[in-house]
């Protein structure tokens, strides 16, 4: 017989690490300034606007947001539901890649965008827009352990979040603890079988109305004597 699988194997829990990761880093990158515009329009002193990630990327930290929500989702899911949200965690980490890779590579952070976000007077013009590396790559490092999250998620053997949900139901465990020290019982023959199985095994057969602790005679005797 099958036996349950532990309690420790039921929950991805690399999975899980790798999401709180991604998305402590992601609100960590929000928090940071990732664009510094200068302008001047030709009236007032030189300005000087520091624009964060929250303001760059607008949808940073709402990303982070799904991705804490995502753990609960993987508790309360097993099978294939479970490997859908692994597929959703992947796509979620690609688009956050986007912004973090056009910005190191220089191709995100355009004048025009940089006024347009700063809220720069129509006058006014961009002297210099100074990109900011290390948030950029925070952003990437979040993105690829929230991809890898997704993918240990997606390719989680599904017999074994099966076996973990019927072991979660007190029915199916009282019926596989019966049919486990009736088996144990058989290959034993007259001696008890209390001291060969776990104790949780123990108590469900009890719970189920099967006593581990009587030998195979005494049931059987049990059993075939007539009622009064």
């Amino acid at each position: 017989m099958t036996e349950p699988v532990p309690a420790k194997g039921r929950y991805p829990v690399g999975a899980i690490a790798l999401l709180a990761i991604a998305a402590a880093l992601m609100w960590g990158a929000s928090r940071m300034t990732w664009v510094t515009v200068s302008s001047s329009d030709g009236l007032a002193e030189p300005r000087t606007d520091a624009l964060n990630g929250g303001v760059w990327f607008g949808a940073l930290t709402p990303l982070a947001l799904v991705l804490l929500a995502s753990i609960a989702a993987v508790l309360a899911t097993r099978g294939w539901p479970r490997r859908v949200i692994g597929v959703l965690i992947a796509l979620v980490a690609a688009v956050t890649a986007v912004p973090g890779f056009a910005l190191l590579i220089g191709k995100g952070a355009t004048p025009e965008r940089a006024g347009a976000l700063a809220e720069l007077p129509g006058r006014a013009t961009v002297t210099e827009v100074v990109t900011a590396p290390f948030p950029a790559a925070l952003t990437l490092i979040a993105a690829l352990a929230a991809f890898a999250a997704g993918v240990l998620l997606a390719r989680m053997p599904e017999q074994t979040a099966r076996l973990s949900g019927k072991y979660d139901n007190p029915v199916f465990r009282k019926a596989a603890a019966t049919e486990q020290v009736t088996k144990q019982r058989a290959g034993t023959g007259q001696e008890p079988v209390s001291g060969k199985l776990s104790e949780r095994v123990l108590w469900d057969a009890i719970d189920a109305g099967t006593d581990p602790t009587e030998d195979g005679g005494s049931a059987e005797q049990s059993e075939t004597q007539p009622r009064r």
